[in-house]
């Protein structure tokens, strides 16, 4: 079922998410949901804030990966890259973005087991800004310089800059 995604200045996209207890099959549905809502936006990752639900899910997909975690946690992060960040919560709204280049992600996967990703690249961008979702920060909040926010046409968009 594809959910409708919030947008900003909504008060849900501003609080703190409640840790998820176990994962339950309710869980791994929302999961599901979160991956077809992110595809159908078209998106890159989603944070179960934006679909209204304060919980600490994150679902993301970069070219063959997919992550779905519960409670997701960077353990380690090194480096550093920028990339023109979007969201789809700020539909056509864009800015450049400094965050770690490299992660070590820990959380709990569909299986309600504990699971740890490494991952680099566009995917670690992706995770960072989901996971900042859980905690009530958006992309925007953490753009160096404000005059470098811009405003483009929803339909220029790209599916990698969706996140």
């Amino acid at each position: 079922m594809i959910r409708k995604i919030l947008r900003f200045p909504n008060p849900v996209l501003r609080k703190k998410a409640k840790a998820v207890k176990k994962v339950t099959p309710e869980i791994v549905s929302l999961m599901e949901e979160m991956l077809e809502t992110m595809r159908a936006a078209p998106g890159v990752g989603l944070a179960a804030p934006q679909i209204g639900e304060s919980l600490r899910v994150i679902v993301a997909e970069v070219g063959e990966v997919v992550a779905a975690l519960a409670n997701p946690r960077i353990t380690k992060k090194s480096g550093s890259q920028t990339f023109t960040e979007g969201c789809l919560c700020l539909p056509g709204v864009e800015a450049p973005v400094e965050r770690a280049s490299h992660l070590t992600v820990k959380g709990l996967g569909r299986s309600g087991k504990n699971v740890t990703l490494s991952v680099e690249g566009l995917m670690a961008t992706v995770i960072q800004h989901e996971i900042d979702h859980l905690d009530g920060l958006l992309f925007i909040d953490r753009v160096a310089d404000p005059s470098l926010i811009r405003h483009v046409s929803p339909k220029s968009e790209k599916r990698e800059e969706l996140i």
